[in-house]
């Protein structure tokens, strides 16, 4: 997790002029006793769900990371995160599964949790944030190969639209040893059938 502290903003009291006129514009009162702090609440909501941009993902790796000669396969499966959609601002959420194969260097395993935190803290399409967490690994550990399996329901298709409750999409992304299907399948058969 990114922390539980309070995210603030020198754009906090523009963002609570711009939800009261939301909240106003939707037909609602906003002296309404219920209603008072809301602007407030939601734009420190959203700050806090957007922090990501301000973080570094490569500088979170580099903080930890260390030489070592292992060259099998390290996972970290089930990440949970939430994240929102680009298109309707509506959340989806699941988790992520990423694994690397260290050249010469590996990560402290709390700072991948941390890479899928920083990405999902933006307003996000599934497919991009995949992208992006792969990419990032690749980038700062040079490892023999990473792979990255997004699982996750989205709200804009639970709410609104087609309205389907119960799906899940995946999305997955790999680079260099991945590129052999033997080394994904011992991923997949290890996220789905490995246990502690």
């Amino acid at each position: 997790m990114l922390g539980k502290e309070e995210f603030i903003s020198p754009n906090l009291e523009e963002l609570k002029s711009h939800y009261h006129s939301i909240i106003t514009l939707l037909g609602e009162d906003t002296e309404r006793e219920g209603l008072l702090k809301t602007p407030e609440r939601v734009a420190k909501a959203m700050l806090s769900l957007t922090k990501g941009y301000h973080m570094d993902p490569h500088e979170v790796l580099q903080s930890a990371k260390f030489q070592e000669e292992y060259s099998q396969m390290v996972i970290v499966k089930d990440i949970d995160f939430f994240s929102l959609c680009e298109h309707h601002m509506l959340p989806f959420y699941g988790k992520a599964h990423v694994a690397y194969i260290p050249n010469g260097y590996i990560t402290g395993l709390s700072k991948i949790a941390r890479v899928v935190d920083i990405f999902s803290h933006r307003l996000q399409v599934q497919e991009r944030m995949t992208l992006q967490i792969k990419e990032c690994i690749q980038e700062t550990l040079n490892p023999l190969g990473v792979m990255v399996v997004v699982e996750a329901k989205h709200m804009c298709m639970q709410m609104r639209g087609v309205e389907k409750q119960n799906s899940i999409t995946t999305t997955s992304d790999f680079t260099g040893a991945f590129n052999q299907a033997k080394t994904r399948e011992e991923f997949m058969n290890l996220i789905q059938h490995g246990t502690l």
